[in-house]
């Protein structure tokens, strides 16, 4: 088994020339090995925050060459995104740089330059040149103004692929305006789903939508790459936070537009699977679902209450979903007997689908994140211990023998 992901970044060094500012895209070096299936493909990455470094990043992990492109003034806002008490985790003259910054910034490079300078369009310019990929967040129309919109970048570049980020789309009445991932999980209806039945609007507890539109965008820019592999043409991928949360409306979507029924939200629950969701034990919490009868049947027999499933009122998915506060208020009885670690026993080997919900402490020290590699420590000379954990990458491979 290897990964398929490149795993040692080419760090630039700290120089200044003429208000030029090269300096390492994050000063953590990659995990894994040098190579990876994107090998050779160079990406110029003039994006900021999450979604479009979280993008990029993919990329990288995959063997691109990323250059990131950031402000002279301070760089990419996420640099100065602190929580309390990070301070201590940095060395007193490394005060650029962040948790945040370090999330979402492994295996690039990074040159500073102020765009609407001659000086730094002409770079960014020979860079396009060079560069298979160009990653932008602008407002839409921002590009063009600066001289570097797709139409310039073909003159310089005829295969370029141009991939765009932006809060809306590039069109539409709304195209003009800022976007954000709450925001975009706004008005794009995420929020209006998310949170207990009888509570307020609820944001997910990481930028959902950021990441989620930066897992569509790198996806449309392999396949562009794959296109271009056969056409020898570059194109203009445009995406926004606003699609990418309509388009993860799925299944309630669909009930709306085809049956005219609005969602509502349910908590952990779900609007046609029952049962469904986290139940409170003796002292946490346990997600388990009964996706189909014979589920049904298994977790009754558990939780030793096995005529639950020959009771008419629970005999098939749709008349639980019809006396789903009448199954609720028994299956909160029974998981209240036991602590989460005791059904966790009882249903061990069951087949059923279950599991607790976790502090990020148990996730971290999960046997099986661990098993997973999904906690790396890696070199970092801006921390004080010389060393920085992150989050492992979550796709594997093997090569066909």
């Amino acid at each position: 088994m290897y990964r398929l992901l490149r795993t040692n970044s080419k760090l630039g060094s700290h120089s200044n020339v003429q208000g030029i500012q090269c300096r390492r895209a994050s000063h953590t070096e990659s995990c894994r090995n040098t190579g990876g299936a994107l090998k050779g493909v160079r990406i110029l990455d003039l994006t900021r925050v999450l979604a479009g470094p979280f993008c990029t990043q993919i990329l990288a992990d995959y063997g691109a060459d990323v250059i990131k492109v950031e402000n002279p003034n301070g760089g990419d806002d996420t640099r100065l995104w602190r929580e309390s008490g990070e301070e201590k985790f940095w060395k007193s003259d490394c005060t650029n740089t962040s948790l945040y910054f370090n999330t979402i910034n492994r295996n690039k490079r990074s040159i500073s330059l102020n765009l609407k300078q001659e000086k730094g369009k002409d770079i960014a310019l020979e860079l396009a040149k060079k560069a298979d990929v160009v990653v932008e967040n602008f407002i839409p129309g921002k590009l063009d103004k600066l001289g570097l919109g797709f139409e310039t970048l073909k003159e310089v570049n005829p295969s370029i692929i141009l991939a765009s980020i932006s809060g809306y789309g590039g069109s539409g009445p709304y195209a003009q305006r800022a976007g954000y991932d709450v925001i975009g999980a706004a008005e794009g209806g995420l929020l209006h789903i998310t949170g207990e039945a009888d509570g307020p609007p609820t944001k997910p507890g990481v930028g959902l939508m950021d990441m989620c539109t930066g897992l569509y965008l790198h996806g449309a820019i392999l396949s562009a790459l794959f296109a271009r592999e056969k056409t020898g043409l570059g194109q203009h991928i445009d995406t926004s936070l606003f699609e990418t949360t309509v388009s993860i409306m799925c299944n309630v979507g669909m009930s709306w537009m085809n049956l005219g029924k609005e969602a509502q939200r349910w908590g952990t629950g779900h609007p046609s699977i029952v049962p469904y969701e986290a139940f409170r034990t003796k002292d946490s919490y346990l997600v388990i679902g009964a996706v189909n009868d014979k589920q049904f049947k298994n977790l009754c027999a558990r939780i030793g209450k096995s005529e639950l499933g020959n009771d008419s009122r629970f005999i098939d998915n749709k008349n639980r979903v019809q006396n789903r506060h009448g199954l609720k208020q028994i299956l909160d009885e029974a998981f209240a007997t036991k602590t989460t670690e005791d059904w966790e026993k009882v249903f061990e080997g069951s087949g059923m689908p279950y599991g607790p919900i976790n502090s990020l402490e148990k996730v971290f020290s999960h046997p099986q994140a661990i098993a997973r590699k999904m906690i790396e420590t890696i070199k970092n000379p801006a921390s004080v211990s010389g060393d920085i954990q992150v989050i492992g990458e979550c796709i594997s491979g093997s090569e066909v023998a």
